[in-house]
């Protein structure tokens, strides 16, 4: 069951009269909302402007995508459920302290307007001629990021992936055809029914013969398809594009699994004839990349110390190291990572795709021993030193780690759903009459 039909059905019928008395049209000028309060949550409410404003810009939404618009009692019904649902979240965001500076909010403001491909301005310029404000913008972002920081770590707490979890998953036919590599290939193929006369047979075995010695001497693979091949992509130079290998016929497989890019397989007979593939590019399959052993300190922002005040802290905290105090020790007396601080910072060997985009940048460029400016990334502010490299094949590493992103992303929107339902069963919510 959908768990926010089963909120809808839970709204008292006192809510209903509610929203069958506001209009889902803009206020004119002329007309006057008298703002009253809509639903209590716990100590905050929802007033009946807050209401009517986002039942307005759904409904605007709906009109311009073209979606046919629901009756007028189950959209305020439903923009009311996400009102109270965002108030529960932003409460428990408020109650641990989470907060995103302006800095942060013009980041995600930026990159929702790429996500429309626009430009910022483009994007404020257009709400306002909608009628919203840009301090509502604003708002509305900084309200979504903490809401999404509360789901983050409310979530993740609830989801353990174990290693046999990914090994089903990989042992899975859907597990197979992802982890397996893609390939670019180019086709010809000489058609042979299984039946045909045994001079027809030769014949074609001596032309598939001919085409392959004539690609093995540098003919254009492609000009020989079209000249020859009686495939389906033949007129397109026999370009299969990119496929997944464990997509290909079997017999497709065995021929190309020993290949380098640019070689030609030796003919492949099968029931519909003969083939030749050419590999063009492999990607997915063995790789070859540098691993750090890295070690960091964070310090984040709190309600008893400020990002400017986090930033000079550890800024002066990075000069001390530099000046020869022990980076170990420094981790373990002042860094607020509780998973690494007891171990000095350190984070062991990196696997590619491990870490934030803004800690991958830094790790990736900073010289062996040196100590890193100050970076931000969604944690807070952090240091970090490497203090070895070294090149790694992580073939299975990298396979392991994408396939336990995959179940983690399924369960967190299951378990996202069961954690709503059960923090609004758990809030006091109160619908107005």
């Amino acid at each position: 069951m959908n768990v926010r039909n089963k909120f809808f059905r839970q709204i008292s019928a006192a809510a209903l009269v509610i929203a069958l008395a506001l209009p889902i049209m803009p206020i004119t000028a002329e007309e006057v909302l008298l703002d009253q309060v809509v639903a209590v949550i716990n100590d905050e409410v929802v007033m009946s402007s807050e209401l009517q404003a986002r039942a307005n810009e759904i409904y605007s939404q709906l009109q311009q995508s073209g979606t046919e618009i629901p009756p007028r009692d189950a959209l305020i019904s439903q923009v009311l459920e996400r009102l109270i649902l965002e108030r529960i979240q932003l409460l428990k965001g408020q109650r641990v302290g989470i907060r995103f500076s302006d800095a942060e909010v013009n980041e995600a403001m930026e990159n929702m307007a790429k996500r429309q491909n626009m430009t910022l301005s483009e994007m404020v310029e257009k709400a306002h001629q909608s009628g919203t404000k840009l301090s509502a913008i604003r708002q509305r972002v900084r309200n979504e990021l903490i809401i999404g920081k509360v789901q983050e770590g409310s979530i993740n707490r609830r989801i353990n992936i174990t290693e046999q979890a990914i090994d089903n998953f990989l042992n899975s036919q859907e597990g197979r055809s992802w982890s397996s590599p893609d390939v670019n290939l180019g086709h010809i193929l000489l058609p042979l029914s299984a039946g045909a006369p045994r001079d027809k047979v030769t014949k074609t075995q001596e032309k598939i013969l001919d085409i392959y010695n004539q690609a093995q001497n540098g003919t254009d693979f492609k000009s020989l398809a079209i000249a020859n091949s009686a495939g389906q992509n033949a007129l397109k130079g026999g370009d299969l594009n990119w496929r997944k290998t464990a997509q290909l016929p079997n017999l497709f497989i065995t021929a190309i699994q020993d290949l380098s890019p640019g070689q030609i397989s030796e003919p492949i007979r099968s029931d519909a004839g003969y083939h030749l593939l050419k590999l063009y590019e492999r990607r997915g399959g063995g790789r070859v990349l540098e691993q750090h052993n890295v070690r960091h300190i964070l310090l984040s922002p709190s309600e008893i110390r400020t990002d400017e005040e986090t930033l000079a802290t550890i800024n002066k905290l990075r000069k001390e190291i530099q000046d020869g105090k022990d980076f170990t020790a420094a981790a373990k007396e002042y860094s607020e990572d509780i998973g690494s601080a007891m171990s000095g910072g350190g984070l062991g060997w990196s696997v590619p795709g491990q870490f934030v985009p803004q800690f991958e940048k830094t790790m990736n460029t900073i010289e062996i021993g040196q100590v890193s400016e100050p970076f931000k990334s969604q944690f807070g502010w952090h240091i970090l030193q490497v203090t070895e490299r070294r090149k790694q094949d992580f073939t299975e590493d990298i396979k392991r780690s994408q396939a336990r992103n995959i179940i983690k992303q399924r369960k967190f929107q299951e378990e996202l759903q069961i954690w709503l339902q059960e923090i609004r069963d758990e809030a006091f919510v109160e619908i107005k009459s």
